[in-house]
């Protein structure tokens, strides 16, 4: 037989090449048997590249088969032998997919990106094969005529309404010709998407500013200066890149005005070179099908087949939340631009503001106003003691423990493998930490899992592996990774999407965990922000890491003071893009101009001013173009109005008060997609959310 050399994916080693023979494939393919790891956790030290595409290709196949047996059974239609078999069906094909996706997004090799590829349409054709089987929906629909006689739980009749409801928003009640444009738009939908997000990864890593004379390098601070060395790895060059642990700080601190914009037009035009990365006629053909598939369901816009299952229920409910933070924020914005205009002639400057000075500005008027310096903060928020104290805010409001486990494999040697256990030492999960930036990672931050919660309640319950995957500052010589304050809000954000998956406590996979409408599920994410720099939170989390002092009180009184500062323009440039994302998706025909020129138009037309870009501009705004959140970015502003809600409660009993923090865990937390998501909060705080909340907490008010 020919042997083929193939690369593989070894754990704590990268890819090597490796002798396969597919023979062998089967027998030592670590997807086709139980783990035998702790907790059944994946074994990345035995996965390989070789092993991934099998494991697919099987996984459908028994899929396949049990979807089947479900259709065409002879038995009457049951909740247990339709809904809950489905709910079940395809466990090989969850299982490699949970890995490889994963990997994709820490590990986006060309092997893993190809292989992905070729994969989407033959996943798509799969899940299109499901969703418009006409003898499995007929059986589905069955269940569901006679629900109200059935005498179901809730979570059972959450998961038989939303699994007829998925069936029927896929495509199962439309007509034959309906049905194959459809299988056509999901197809190329699933291509462009994946293309859009790799032709990302692809610019933000071609990008590079390369600094090789010294002077160029003037109000850098130290630390940021050995870590472009460090980057560059020549002798008298230091290195820039658009990932935002080596932009921000450069943005916030150079005084070459030349090269902060090289150096943010890089960023703000990825996607816009008219290169093989270009992303404009990916947008617009991505825009335009969704517009097509929407018209195919009967609904005049994307974002209206979006918000049907969402809080918020209508693209007018969205507006009106937006337009009215807009209209708070704006002004607030427009008053942060005299400030900096003043300092700037102060200083003699002969130019106006641009959009790559506010950084730098915005820090200088932090300091003259509050006093508060940046670098002064960073040396008290070492990587490993703010992971720990959002370990410990977990502890005191819901008594977790977290343990390190170095007996668990890992898929990348930066990982960091924590046990959690309830306060009687029961086991409730695996939680591996991914913190750093590397070439082969998407950028952002983010939560995901290799495995959900389910089974609460049964013989056999499944505990979760839950991974969090961010793009922190690195650790530089011999000094520690020292986040930013944005960074530490954005390591407790992604901490309370995994303690979202981690407290579940649901019957079903399907509904366990983070599986709610995108504009519920960053609740639990964002009320977490809310501990960060509370003085008694501070206390117990912001040590020097060179000498263990807790944080001044004088530091912390400056921190609170400047809580406000900057508001305007943190709202405005996040209320662009979700407007932009809003207005793309409320279209009613079909997109012909150039979307920039679209983009340059709306955002005009809502009055942004110059001196601010959106926070994403179209060509890389992967959130709506390679992500979940098209017709969904508004969901961090509105998830926004519950959080800052939701924290009041605490502040009107004690920070850790520990009764409101089981009502959050019993009616948030642990319920996932089981109820509505407004009846849950309402169960939790008594009352719908109040937007003032937010409003004085931005100082928008």
């Amino acid at each position: 037989m020919k042997k083929t050399f193939l690369y593989v994916l070894i754990a704590g080693i990268g890819f090597t090449a490796c002798n396969s023979n597919k023979s062998e494939q089967k027998t030592d393919n670590p997807f086709f048997a139980e783990y035998n790891t702790p907790y059944q956790t994946p074994p990345f030290d035995l996965i390989k590249f070789e092993h991934f595409e099998p494991a697919f290709t099987e996984g459908m196949k028994q899929g396949r088969s049990d979807i089947d047996a479900i259709a065409n059974s002879k038995e009457t239609a049951t909740f247990e032998n339709t809904i809950a078999a489905y709910e079940k069906a395809g466990k090989l094909l969850g299982k490699v997919s949970d890995v490889f996706y994963n990997i994709k997004g820490s590990e986006n090799t060309d092997s893993i990106a190809a292989l992905a590829k070729r994969l989407s349409p033959i996943m798509t054709k799969y899940s299109a094969d499901i969703s418009l089987n006409e003898n499995l929906f007929k059986r589905i629909k069955a269940v569901y005529e006679q629900k109200d006689q059935l005498q179901l739980s809730v979570e059972e009749l959450s998961m038989l309404d939303k699994i007829y409801s998925g069936f029927v928003r896929s495509g199962a009640n439309l007509d034959a010709d309906k049905k194959n444009k459809l299988r056509a738009i999901d197809s190329e939908l699933s291509s462009l998407t994946l293309q859009f997000g790799d032709n990302i990864l692809k610019e933000t890593n071609s990008f590079k500013l390369v600094i090789d004379n010294e002077k160029d390098l003037a109000g850098l601070p130290a630390g940021v200066i050995a870590a472009a060395a460090e980057a560059s790895g020549e002798e008298g060059k230091w290195l820039f890149t658009t990932q935002k642990p080596s932009m921000l700080p450069f943005l916030q601190y150079a005084e070459n005005r030349e090269l902060r914009k090289q150096l943010y037009m890089g960023y703000t035009n990825r996607g816009n070179n008219n290169n093989e990365f270009d992303n404009k006629e990916n947008a617009k053909k991505i825009v335009n099908l969704r517009i097509q598939r929407a018209k195919l369901f009967g609904f005049n816009n994307h974002a209206e087949f979006v918000l049907e299952k969402n809080m918020a229920k209508t693209p007018e409910k969205v507006f009106e939340l937006l337009n009215k933070l807009w209209k708070s924020a704006l002004p607030n914005a427009k008053k942060e631009v005299v400030e900096m205009q003043k300092m700037i002639d102060q200083e003699g400057g002969k130019f106006n503001l641009a959009s790559y000075d506010w950084w730098y500005y915005a820090d200088k008027v932090k300091k003259a106003k509050y006093d508060l310096d940046e670098e002064e903060l960073k040396p008290y928020f070492e990587i490993n003691n703010v992971r720990d104290g959002a370990f410990t805010l977990a502890s005191k409001l819901y008594g977790i423990k977290f343990i390190p486990r170095n007996d668990i494999a890992k898929f990348n040697p930066e990982n960091q493998v924590f046990e959690l256990q309830e306060e009687d030492g029961s086991h409730i999960g695996i939680f591996y930490l991914d913190y750093h930036p590397r070439e082969s990672k998407r950028p952002g931050a983010w939560m995901s899992s290799f495995r959900k919660q389910s089974g609460f309640g049964t013989a056999k319950p499944i505990t979760p592996v839950i991974l969090n995957i961010c793009n922190f500052t690195k650790p530089v010589g011999d000094t520690p990774s020292l986040l930013t304050p944005d960074e530490v809000e954005t390591l407790f954000h992604e901490f309370g999407h995994a303690l979202h998956g981690f407290l579940s406590k649901c019957k079903y996979n399907y509904l366990s965990g983070t599986s709610v409408s995108r504009d519920f599920v960053e609740l639990p994410s964002q009320v977490m922000e809310n501990w960060c720099f509370e003085p008694e939170m501070l206390a117990l989390y912001a040590k020097h890491y060179q000498t263990g002092e807790v944080i001044p009180v004088e530091l912390v009184k400056k921190i609170q003071n400047a809580g406000k500062f900057n508001q305007g323009f943190a709202t405005v440039e996040y209320l662009a893009a979700s407007m932009l994302d809003m207005k793309y998706h409320t279209l009613t025909e079909e997109l012909t101009e150039d979307v920039m020129t679209f983009e340059k138009n709306y955002l005009d037309e809502l009055g942004l001013i110059p001196e601010i870009y959106s926070r994403y501009h179209s060509t890389y705004f992967s959130h709506i173009f390679a992500g979940g959140y098209s017709a969904g970015y508004y969901a961090y502003i509105w998830a926004g109005v519950l959080d800052s809600d939701a924290f009041m409660a605490f502040k009107e009993t004690s920070l850790f008060d520990k009764a409101t923090a089981k009502a959050f865990r019993d009616n948030v937390l642990a319920k996932g997609g089981t109820e509505d998501p407004m009846e849950l909060y309402k169960k939790f705080r008594g009352a719908e959310p109040s937007i003032d909340a937010l409003l004085i907490k931005r100082g928008l008010k």
